[in-house]
């Protein structure tokens, strides 16, 4: 079943220029799904920290995975990522996916979530979710780890990385964005 067939519409750059996206909301306080791998080999997690804007003239989604998360194997191997908002109503799916490892638990079977293929333009694929009222395509630019030095406030630091497990932001390029 195709993207359109389950209801989505994908956004011209235009579209995506006025899209309506308040990233303190959707990200901080909704959460999404960030997504990598293919439909046949994916893994998924809640996360709530992230950003959306401009970087190097292109829009661009970051988001950021500690080094103990499955997806972050997934992410490290793919070349692209899914950002999936979901309407409230899958709160409870969600929270499951960000306290669960896809290591030890089958998230789909659990949370009735449905993996859909989203071709990326380019002969490869990337996975998210059927449920979503937004989702977001990202093509890999730019990987970094975070490391202590480079907080200039060490109460975040201490704050956030007291056991040493700091992320690794994924800056990609937004390719496609599909709402319902």
């Amino acid at each position: 079943m195709s993207l359109t067939d389950m209801g989505f519409r994908a956004l011209s750059g235009e579209e995506i220029k006025k899209l309506d996206f308040n990233p303190f909301t959707r990200i901080g306080d909704q959460w999404f799904l960030v997504t990598a791998g293919d439909p046949d080999s994916h893994n998924t997690m809640t996360a709530s920290w992230g950003y959306a804007g401009v970087m190097w003239n292109k829009n661009s989604f970051i988001t950021a995975i500690r080094p103990q998360r499955y997806t972050k194997e997934f992410l490290d191997k793919s070349a692209y990522f899914t950002a999936s908002f979901f309407p409230a109503d899958m709160r409870e799916a969600l929270a499951f996916c960000g306290s669960h490892s896809g290591r030890d638990h089958d998230k789909e079977k659990q949370t009735g979530l449905t993996p859909v293929s989203i071709d990326t333009g380019d002969g490869s694929t990337t996975t998210a979710y059927a449920q979503a009222e937004l989702i977001i395509v990202c093509k890999k630019t730019y990987v970094q780890l975070m490391k202590s030095e480079c907080f200039i406030s060490p109460e975040v630091d201490k704050a956030n990385y007291a056991a040493g497990d700091y992320h690794t932001q994924y800056i990609g390029e937004i390719v496609a964005v599909y709402t319902k």
